[in-house]
Order: C-alpha cells, then sequence, then structure tokens
C-alpha cells in the first residue's frame, strides 16, 4: 500500500530552521501533486504548501508564504519543507500529503493519502 513517510520534526528555537522530508513509497510519484499541511492543538489542519508534479509550480498558505519553501526531488520520491525563522505559532504536527486531483489544491479533502505527520515545536 502506498507509504508516505514525514522526518525531520523536531524541538527548536524561535528564529531557527527545519527542513522537513516525506518519502513515498508504492505510489507513482510523478503524478501526484505532493502537499504540506499542519495541525496545531486545537485547531483545523491547515494547508501550508503545495507543488505540481514537475515542481515548477507552488503556492503557499498566507501564514507561510515568504518563510516556508517546498521543494520536489522526482528520482527520490521526496517532497521537502524549508522552514525559516521559525516562530513559536508553527508548533503543529506537519503532515505530507497526495493527490492526482486538481493541481495546488489547497482543500484536504482533495487529497488522497498522508502521512502520519511529525511534530514541530517551536519554543519562544
Amino acid at each position: 500500500q502506498v507509504q508516505l513517510v514525514e522526518s525531520g520534526g523536531g524541538l527548536v528555537q524561535a528564529g531557527d530552521s527545519l527542513r522537513l522530508s516525506c518519502i513515498a513509497s508504492r505510489l507513482a510519484f510523478r503524478s501526484y501533486t505532493m502537499a504540506w499541511f499542519r495541525q496545531a492543538p486545537g485547531k483545523e489542519r491547515e494547508f501550508v504548501a503545495a507543488i505540481s508534479r514537475s515542481g515548477n509550480s507552488k503556492n503557499y498558505g498566507d501564514s507561510v508564504k515568504g518563510q516556508f519553501t517546498i521543494s520536489r526531488d522526482n528520482t527520490k520520491n521526496a517532497v521537502y519543507l524549508q522552514m525559516n525563522s521559525l516562530k513559536p505559532e508553527d508548533t503543529a504536527v506537519y503532515y505530507c500529503a497526495a493527490t492526482v486531483g486538481v493541481v495546488g489544491t489547497r482543500r484536504r479533502d482533495d487529497y488522497n493519502y498522508w502521512g502520519q505527520g511529525t511534530q514541530v515545536t517551536v519554543s519562544s
């Protein structure tokens, strides 16, 4: 079955950077739009960023625009999220997701596959 495995989370201080990785298996990776979402305690799961199949098109949630960068390597079945200047409000579980549907969609329900998530905690 399809697997998306996130890594790279951890406990950091405000202002630090982290790079999250998501490796896909049993998936025709090049056929899927990939995305990152996050969910903070007591809040809805929030769209963070999405990247098209080729990597040429990206879009970001308003709260992370200019701070986070999404990228992918189709030779490694991997998608990444570079997070800079982290703030305590970035604390959340970060999830990788995949869809063959609408390119760059921000809707959770459009995504077919999800990873288990990786915790990011930013202390002030």
